[in-house]
């Protein structure tokens, strides 16, 4: 019986028994590694049943690409009756939608089904994927992966390519970093308040209006430019939800424009590290939602 213990323990790895290795044979992955491959492998699943059916997914993204092109449609008919809006030119307005579209669109497609945790809280089917070994982030984020919403990231690029070639920028090397440093941070803001929302859907179980409010609100309002808003609100999304990262502060010193809210100009260059302080309050916000949770019990 002693005998058949040791053996059992030397297959098991465990240290300290007569002869055991130093290590496990199968060390874990690391969580963050664990989760960006379960994440992939949800997606994938999801392309490959989206792309069985190519007319429909075809048909889909033009729809989501006509969708959002309606909002850049009416800020044209604004201009056919001014020439400025705010005192800023359609080109430079065309440029704050472009980056704030783009940017919001990389995020909803990678993690737009967050907004789904109310429901999963309200008819118990998180339970299902609390049961799993695979974080919960991941499988929710991935859950029901839509890749028609490239039809927005397109129809953001388009406009944004439209207001490059149209402005007169004067150009230097910090203003082109500018560029793809906007959209991944904007990309990354936006992520964070996708979690942070789907951590507090967790207490009120039907929120994700609320959530919304604040993603897709979000990109509405920073499509405009910020003179056109009440000095309260451009405060709001500045200090208190940092929206004004994502578009507004870094390309204002694209565009040479002085913001409403008396800040230095070096405040453009921190976007990166906002979004990664907002991932850190969303992290800690998620795993505190995910401890109160209760399950349904059905």
């Amino acid at each position: 019986m002693a005998e058949s213990v040791v053996r059992t323990e030397k297959r098991a790895g465990v240290p300290g028994a007569r002869g055991a290795p130093e290590a496990f044979p199968f060390p874990e992955r690391p969580r963050l590694l664990e989760g960006v491959r379960a994440y992939g492998l949800i997606m994938a699943m999801w392309v490959r049943s989206t792309m069985a059916y190519r007319a429909s997914f075809a048909m889909t993204v033009f729809g989501d690409f006509a969708v959002t092109a309606f909002d850049f449609v009416t800020i044209l008919l604004m201009f056919s009756h001014v020439d400025a809006l705010g005192g800023y030119t359609l080109q430079e307005i065309a440029l704050l939608y472009g980056v704030s579209a783009t940017a919001f669109g990389l995020c909803d497609l990678l993690l737009g089904s967050m907004d789904r945790v109310g429901r999963r809280v309200r008819d118990g089917t998180l339970d299902t994927l609390l049961v799993r070994p695979v974080p919960v982030l991941a499988q929710v984020a991935a859950d029901r992966f839509a890749l028609r919403r490239l039809g927005r990231i397109t129809q953001g690029l388009l406009v944004l390519g439209y207001a490059l070639v149209s402005l007169d920028i004067a150009w230097t090397p910090l203003k082109v970093l500018m560029l793809p440093m906007m959209v991944v941070s904007g990309a990354a803001i936006f992520g964070a308040i996708f979690v942070a929302g789907a951590a507090f859907q967790f207490v009120a179980q039907d929120a994700s209006e609320v959530q919304n409010s604040f993603t897709y609100g979000g990109t509405t309002l920073l499509q405009y430019p910020p003179t056109i808003f009440g000095a309260d609100l451009v405060r709001g999304v500045t200090f208190v939800v940092p929206l004004a990262f994502v578009s507004w502060l870094p390309a204002l010193y694209v565009l040479d424009r002085e913001y409403p809210v008396d800040l230095p100009e070096w405040v453009a260059f921190l976007p990166p590290l906002v979004a990664v302080a907002c991932w850190g309050l969303a992290g800690i916000a998620w795993r505190a939602g995910l401890r109160a949770y209760r399950s349904t019990g059905s």
